[in-house]
């Protein structure tokens, strides 16, 4: 039970290691709590321009702690977190967000392929259908042998004489 008990809490220590370390240096740390936290928070959702894929708030690069210090300025400045954000995409563009704004241009960036999809998805059902009417308009393509069309035939000429 005992090196159960370590296993468990050599896991654990290992798992706290391997999460991510925020890169923010302790000079930029604003002295008043609620700035710093929406500091924070506004710089998990600022990409870091050369990393891609990391937040400012996670990359060490040296323009993402230009970024950060710079919403620092900007909220000790008293602009609102949408005014910070607004000021960073002027001067960096939509890509600067991790998660970009609803715009035409995301819209289509995500409903062309979806739109593409269902117009190929048409075009097939209309074409098999088109298909299918024109075989069965065909003539002799009624799926009987000339065995089978002789004497269905001669049933309906049978059927015609008694009427």
């Amino acid at each position: 039970m005992k090196t159960l008990r370590q296993i468990l809490t050599a896991f654990t220590l290992m798992l706290a290691l391997m999460a991510p370390a925020a890169a923010f240096n302790p000079d930029e740390v604003l002295d008043d709590p609620a700035l710093e936290a929406r500091a924070r928070s506004l710089s998990l959702e600022l990409r870091c321009l050369v990393c891609q894929n990391q937040s400012i708030d996670d990359s060490n690069a040296e323009l993402a702690r230009d970024l950060r210090v710079l919403v620092r300025e900007r909220l000790v400045e008293g602009d609102s977190d949408e005014e910070v954000i607004n000021y960073v995409v002027s001067r960096y563009g939509e890509f600067v967000l991790l998660k970009p704004r609803f715009t035409m241009q995301t819209l289509l960036l995500w409903g062309a392929p979806v739109a593409i999809l269902l117009i190929g998805a048409t075009v097939m059902v209309m074409n098999g259908r088109s298909r299918n009417r024109a075989a069965a308009a065909a003539p002799g393509n009624d799926g009987l042998s000339a065995a089978e069309r002789a004497e269905l035939a001669r049933l309906l000429k049978d059927r015609e004489q008694h009427s």
